[in-house]
């Protein structure tokens, strides 16, 4: 009903707008609304923001005087422009209504309907209140309707293309291609309205080129490229002008599957997923199914690109799949897939643990039983596969066979890809039982069935038939190497004989023809990059086809080649590691056969990359799994010490054992090597150095975890703290008298460890056994051992063995003949010779002290109980044995005894503990009788002054044994000692609860202990498969911290050894004066004082069980 309003404003609310659809279906940058009561003037509200339910909100209020006419006009208009706006944007809805229509609704939020668009109702909620005049205090001024003529042009663009998009005539289209190119003819470069004025245009044109009504679609993304370029980030419309380039590449990409496009396409939907708030329209059509969805899709079907803008792509398309996205798994499998890649190209470790990570997650997103998780097990397999390879780690290889069996399962017959799950589960069976030394039959009877399912699933034809063919082929060569099956040879030949003949010709395993073979190789080096992986196989076959030229014509030129082609492929720098190792040790082995002078190179080489090979692992026991992968490399210590020895370099041939031997213990050490000297030149760097030790040592722990995936990441993390580690030591190197910081000590260095004494090296090579006097001034002299040979050695082992089994069965009043004999033959011909040249060449006294350093089969022969057991020719006296001439102590190697002595420097108060534990947890032993009483004499032999104390029954627990060795100087420990065969770092000491590892020992560092006397089973006795390592609990203690140790060889009589700990005691404190310390640099003469005087009461075997380690 009219109503009398004059003199009258009011005040109008525009609170929010919904169903807000624009009729040209162009994504608005924002939606404003506009009110105009005459024909002149109106007012335009703020623009708001459009949400993903195509609603906004604004709140703006304007003030209107009453007094013009009744009638005024509602527009809901789209704004392209959130800056500064070109034109007034395309009309959403249109009403006319009346002051009186909102005002009957009183002071009450009211909806204003408008004519529906693509079959929806926009919306206005409104909020109408009457002023008087005393209150208009803040009455909005109202803007001109009638604009310049680029807004003309612009309006007039907006609305022909709306009428084309409504009814698709091309001729309202070309209208507003026409309107849209005049107002950007008026905005040249540097005008405020050229960024939306290039976009207007470029929409227009797209949307024709999408209805095939324009062409041009490279000129549309250009245009759109400019006007991203006049809207940096900050700009108000970057983000929209992000969209629109975004939108212009995926149709350039549909059109001509330029990969280019989509790879663009998927940088920019990762930045405007980034700028648009979650909830906005914007942001829900650029995650929608035709913008996220479509660009993933089309980069996951994308070949896989190992370069580095490949992976980066893969990267960012993994950034846009969230978990939940149903293209995840295979942005996982991709990324997975080319950081792979890449590590096969350039080696790099990291790439390939980045892809078992990936490859992880992958196979987490699909449950068990669910037929698309096959694909991405065998992916994840065979990344471990390839990790096993470079690192030789046996839990990569069994997780892989794990997978692999998961994924045959999930290939039941019948299914298409049932062949290749049997040819790889098949094939990482073979190289398990190879990796195992033949040891388990059943992987490669396992494979053998797997692989000849895999041949019938290829029949005659299929492209993989080759494959299948010389796979079966090894397996069964293999199986007849190992079981000597005349049967599997056979048909092995027959299966090879098969394959070659598919063989394309061309291929280089084709031709048999040694000529052809050397060129077809070198053609492929020529068209080669040079790090290229695959120049690594052409060096090998090469090397190969020059060896056996040479064989058979014998000419030099051919095994220099073959040398040559032998140093490029253990040095070729994409290679891994165990094959650059195993092809350096053919290189030495092959050169000691033909007597090339490059043998000492190649060992050098060996050891090196070996050395690097192992510092790869992050942690102790990962270290000796790696170095017992290759099992030809066990002796390769040795071998090059009997080179230089045979070559009459003594010098160097002891720099190559210390080099070799004891590999575990150096690594492990070098994170404490003192800093002093350095902190005096450099204490920058010797904090720095300092500190990363010390992340390293606590990044050794967590790499054991039983957790797959966070072993991969310490492991990770271990390696970049290693590459820092380089980086800072390479620094040191650079200052003055630090050039050979942390490098393998030379002869003057090593000779260091001679100073109270010689050393003996006993070296058992396959080419020569022999000895090495380091003495304490002076070159290093050679002993000739012609008698005795590896095979002599290895047997002698057994015997020992053997007979101290025997000898632990017998009386102790019996006489152990055959291990006299057996000792006699150490003494007439290992012991003897070197005992001559000790005192004719040497001048080396009766009584002196000497220190054995024994390798390989030596490690297992006790030297130091050498023994003649025989009557001088007067037949009263008994000729001297090893014990009577000198008192002998044990060291692993040269650079432990040094570093024995350098912590010999400082001295603290003496603190003496017992630990002894009879009473074992379960699983641990049986009780141990005599251990009480040993206790009890120690501490009635030990002096106040050691300031005693004792540790037994139920406080000797693990967690209190570890923290008596902290806290003292000196450790007696009475309790069952266990070897670990097949893991020498799980040996331990037995106690109350659980026992204490070598693993444990290793983690203590007590730079002021001194002396351990271990009263245990086989604590100074290292293991087969790394004799040379010396892995065993006496040395652990060394390491640790203790200067002067005394273990055991062997099972001890707890009972018959009191007597030895007995006389030890008395002997360590005979003449010692009132108040004095006791003194751990005694203890080898002590030790040898004590099985002296128990002759006649204790066993031959239990007198010399025990050894001396240490100053």
């Amino acid at each position: 009903m009219p109503r009398n309003l004059e003199g009258r404003y009011i005040r109008l609310e525009v609170v929010s707008g919904k169903n807000l659809t624009v009729p040209s279906e162009r994504i608005p940058a924002g939606i404003y609304v506009s009110i105009s009561h005459d024909s002149s003037r109106c007012w335009k509200s703020a623009i708001g923001i459009l949400l993903s339910n195509q609603s906004t909100a604004w709140a703006d209020t304007v003030t209107l005087s009453l007094d013009a006419s009744p009638a005024l006009s509602v527009e809901i208009r789209t704004s392209f422009e959130l800056g500064r706006m070109l034109g007034n944007g395309e009309v959403i809805g249109k009403l006319e209504t009346s002051w009186d229509a909102l005002l009957d609704h009183g002071s009450k939020p009211f909806v204003l309907s408008f004519p529906p668009v693509h079959g929806v109702q926009p919306s206005l909620t409104l909020k109408a209140t009457v002023l008087h005049n005393c209150d208009n205090q803040d009455s909005a001024p109202l803007n001109p309707i009638v604009g310049c003529q680029i807004t003309r042009d612009t309006d007039a663009g907006h609305a022909h293309f709306a009428k084309y998009m409504a009814s698709k005539r091309v001729s309202h289209l070309n209208d507003a291609v026409r309107h849209f190119q005049l107002v950007l003819d008026q905005c040249p470069v540097g005008h405020l309205h050229r960024a939306a004025a290039l976009t207007n245009l470029a929409w227009a044109r797209l949307k024709g080129y999408i209805r095939s009504d324009f062409q041009g679609i490279n000129s549309i993304a250009s245009l759109f490229r400019e006007a991203l370029s006049l809207c940096p980030q900050g700009h108000a419309d970057h983000s929209s002008s992000t969209y629109h380039l975004f939108e212009a590449l995926t149709w350039c990409y549909s059109n001509k599957k330029t990969a280019v496009y989509i790879q663009e396409s998927a940088e920019l939907s990762c930045k405007l997923l980034a700028l648009c708030p979650e909830g906005t329209y914007l942001h829900s059509i650029a995650a929608g199914n035709n913008s996220v969805d479509y660009v993933v899709r089309e980069c996951n079907n994308l070949p896989i690109d190992a370069s580095d803008e490949g992976i980066h792509l893969r990267r960012v398309v993994l950034k846009l799949c969230p978990l939940g996205n149903k293209y995840c798994p295979r942005a996982l499998d991709n990324l997975a897939q080319a950081v792979e890649a890449r590590f096969l190209q350039r080696g790099t470790i990291d790439d390939l643990a980045e892809s078992i990570q990936h490859g992880r997650e992958a196979v987490s997103l699909f449950p068990e039983g669910h037929s698309e998780r096959s694909t991405y097990l065998n992916d994840l397999a065979l990344s471990l596969n390839y990790r096993f390879d470079h690192q030789g780690n046996p839990d990569d290889l069994n997780e892989a066979i794990s997978l692999y069996e998961e994924a045959l399962r999930l290939c039941p017959v019948g299914h298409k890809y049932r062949d290749f799950s049997l040819d790889n589960l098949g094939g990482a069976l073979y190289t398990r039982f190879k990796q195992r030394g033949g040891d388990d039959v059943n992987d490669i009877i396992r494979s053998i069935s797997l692989r000849r399912q895999a041949l019938t699933l290829r029949p005659p034809g299929n492209p993989n038939r080759d494959t299948s063919l010389n796979n079966l082929a090894i397996t069964l060569q293999t199986r007849y190497e190992k079981l000597d099956t005349s049967e599997d040879l056979n048909e092995a030949i027959d299966l090879f004989r098969d394959s070659l003949q598919l063989t394309p010709h061309g291929h280089p395993f084709h031709h048999q023809d040694v000529e052809e073979a050397i060129r077809l190789c070198q053609d492929s080096l020529e068209a080669l990059p040079s790090l290229h992986p695959s120049r690594y196989f052409s060096y090998r076959r090469l090397q190969e086809a020059y060896l056996s030229r040479y064989r058979v014509q014998g000419k030099c030129a051919d095994l220099s080649f073959a040398v040559e082609n032998f140093r490029l492929a253990s040095r070729h720098p994409s290679q891994r590691f165990p094959e650059r190792i195993e092809e350096a040790i053919d290189w030495a082995r092959q050169a000691e056969v033909y007597g090339h002078d490059s043998a000492l190179e190649a060992y050098h080489t060996c050891l090196e990359l070996f050395d690097n090979h192992v510092m790869t692992r992050s942690s102790v026991v990962s270290r000796r799994e790696a170095a017992t992968a290759f099992r030809s490399a066990q002796s390769l210590t040795v071998d090059a010490a009997s080179y230089a020895i045979r070559h009459d370099d003594l010098r160097q041939a002891v720099e190559l054992l210390e080099q070799g031997r004891g590999q575990q213990w150096s690594l492990a050490s070098r994170l404490r090597t003192p800093l002093e000297d350095l902190k005096f030149a450099s204490p920058e760097l010797a904090h720095k150095l300092s500190e990363i030790n010390q992340r390293l040592s606590d990044a050794q722990g967590f790499a054991g975890s039983a957790d797959r995936a966070a072993a991969d990441l310490a492991a990770i993390q271990y390696r970049r703290l290693q590459e820092q580690w380089d980086a800072v030591v390479a620094e040191i190197r650079s200052l003055q008298g630090f050039s050979r910081f942390m490098l393998p000590p030379l002869y003057p260095q090593l000779q260091a460890a001679a100073r109270n004494g010689p050393v003996i090296i006993l070296v058992a090579s396959q080419y020569s056994c022999s000895a090495i006097i380091v003495p304490t001034s002076g070159e290093p002299h050679h002993v000739s051992l012609p008698r005795m040979n590896l095979t002599h050695l290895e047997v002698l082992k057994k015997d020992f063995a053997r007979e101290i089994r025997h000898a632990s069965c017998m009386l102790p009043e019996e006489t152990r003949k055959e291990l006299q004999g057996l000792l006699r033959t150490v003494w007439d011909e290992i012991m003897l010779p070197i005992v001559i040249v000790l005192q004719r060449d040497l001048r080396v006294g009766c009584r002196s002290r000497i220190w054995l350093c024994p390798t390989a089969a030596f490690t297992s022969i006790p030297l130091h109980a050498a023994h003649p057991f025989r009557m001088k020719a007067d037949g009263i006296t008994r000729e001297l044995c090893m014990e009577d001439v000198y008192i002998c102590s044990y060291t692993p190697t040269l650079s432990a005894l040094i570093r024995s002595r350098q912590m010999m420097k400082t001295r603290r108060t003496p603190s003496f503990v017992a630990i002894g534990q009879s009473e074992l947890g379960a699983g641990q032993g049986e009780a141990l009788k005599a251990i009480d009483s040993e206790l009890e004499l120690v501490r009635k032999i030990v002096p106040v002054t050691a300031n005693p104390t004792t540790l037994s029954g139920d406080n000797a627990t693990r967690a209190g044994a570890l923290d008596a060795l902290q806290h003292n100087t000196w450790v007696h420990l009475a309790c069952h000692g266990k070897q670990d065969h097949e893991q020498p770092y799980y040996s331990r000491f037995a106690m109350k609860d659980e026992p204490v590892t070598l693993l444990d020992i290793m983690n203590k560092d007590i730079p002021h202990a001194e002396f351990a006397f271990l009263s245990a089973c086989h604590t100074a006795v290292g293991d087969e498969k790394t004799p040379d390592e010396v892995i065993h609990l006496a040395a652990g203690l060394q390491f640790s911290g203790f200067k002067s140790v005394i273990g055991t060889l062997w099972v001890v009589d707890d009972a018959v050894a009191n007597h030895v700990v007995k006389a030890f005691y008395e002997n360590i404190v005979k003449d010692l004066k009132d108040g004095a310390m006791m003194d751990c640099t005694k203890a080898a003469w002590a030790l040898n004082r004590a099985t002296c005087s128990v002759k006649t009461t204790v066993p031959l075997e239990q007198r010399m069980v025990f050894v001396h380690i240490g100053v």
